[in-house]
């Protein structure tokens, strides 16, 4: 196998060779290119990113105890049927007896 310093001299040579050639403008026009293509672009850091997926997943977490704590509101103000039924007869069973 190839000794890491002859990989890294054949590394710096061929770095050498580019720099001093037309390739190594190529690379910078292609650089700015690419720089002013992404500056358009509505584009986001990593750190960005990942910083707003961890408020939209407290938020998912806070909509879904706010769902909950909704939905047993609502059955506290509207009780099933079955048991609003069943207070109902009572109610009207007990009003017939006063009469």
């Amino acid at each position: 196998m190839l000794n890491k310093n002859v990989l890294d001299e054949i590394g710096s040579k061929v770095n050498e060779i580019l720099g001093s050639s037309p390739a190594k403008d190529v690379e910078k026009n292609m650089r700015a290119m690419l720089t002013g293509a992404f500056s358009k672009l509505d584009l986001v850091t990593r750190e960005e990113f990942d910083v707003q997926q961890e408020v939209v997943k407290r938020t998912r977490i806070k909509l879904a105890e706010l769902e909950e704590k909704v939905r047993k509101l609502e059955q506290q103000l509207n009780p099933p049927a079955e048991i609003a039924a069943s207070g109902e007869a009572g109610e009207t069973s007990s009003s017939y007896t006063q009469q």
